[in-house]
């Protein structure tokens, strides 16, 4: 894996390199082993936080991995290209746009002990800025290359604050073009399904149940790329003791070694289908 710097990980994308990288501020990595018409992505994987802001934090290191997506770039690392954040999103939301991306209060609670200096939103929101040009590049690379993409934006949530039943697995769609796009999510969400699970894990699938999918991302790469789909996938941490955080590794190879046959799958019918 290279350090590289912004430019110059835009540069390889454009020459459609094949390549490992880290961002030369660490805020993410990008792995391009072929360039295919799918790409995955992982953005709430991330849990580096700023030692600037360590002594201004309210909110604990657990209380930050709780609300965090971990093991969901490992569940995806397997395929040709992958991109994921390597910071948390309690410095900066990769899901939120620019305005809202440096949390003031996170999940009810205020985040900071004294508001943050200009300076210090400033370099959060330049690494949002950073991520954002790579992914256009990516995207724009893709789509000419094979006139259609498909990004799987994995995530995850915690369903054990919830009051009711919830899915193992969520589609959240309500930013797609769902008359255009319907088959195609249909087709994954019951892919995901089928998914059988260690340890007596139940195996549902639902769309917009418990998320809707009004995330920053998928929202970026829709209103820019009219030939990319995003599937904003979510999984139930059902991986992992959400309040003991005790990661279940057999869990999250499961889910891996399933995604490794289901995303490619997936993605060739949606090329086939969309392809020019």
């Amino acid at each position: 894996m290279d350090r590289l710097t912004v430019s110059e990980i835009i540069s390889k994308i454009e020459a459609e390199a094949v390549f490992e990288a880290v961002s030369s501020d660490y805020a993410f990595t990008i792995k391009i082993d072929e360039y295919v018409p799918y790409t995955c992505a992982a953005i709430h994987n991330g849990h580096q936080f700023r030692k600037d802001l360590w002594d201004n934090c309210l909110h604990t290191e657990y209380e930050r991995w709780y609300e965090e997506d971990p093991e969901t770039k490992n569940m995806v690392k397997s395929h040709p290209i992958v991109i994921a954040a390597c910071d948390s999103r309690f410095e900066y939301d990769l899901n939120r746009a620019p305005e809202d991306a440096v949390f003031v209060t996170a999940w009810g609670k205020p985040l900071w002990k004294k508001p943050l200096s200009e300076d210090m939103k400033t370099k959060s929101i330049q690494k949002h800025a950073n991520f954002y040009k790579v992914v256009e590049a990516l995207i724009k690379t893709i789509e000419s290359k094979f006139g259609f993409c498909t990004v799987y934006d994995m995530h995850s949530y915690n369903w054990k604050r919830w009051d009711r039943e919830v899915p193992t697995w969520n589609l959240g769609t309500s930013n797609v073009d769902n008359t255009r796009f319907g088959d195609v999510i249909e087709t994954w969400r019951e892919s995901l399904s089928e998914i059988q699970f260690p340890n007596s894990i139940k195996s549902t699938s639902l769309i917009n149940d418990t998320f809707q999918g009004n995330g920053y991302f998928l929202k970026f790469i829709t209103q820019n790329f009219r030939n990319t789909l995003v599937l904003a996938t979510e999984i139930a941490k059902v991986y992992c003791d959400e309040y003991e955080q005790i990661i279940f590794p057999e869990v999250v190879k499961i889910v891996e070694h399933e995604l490794i046959t289901r995303i490619p799958e997936h993605a060739q019918q949606v090329y086939n289908k969309f392809k020019k």
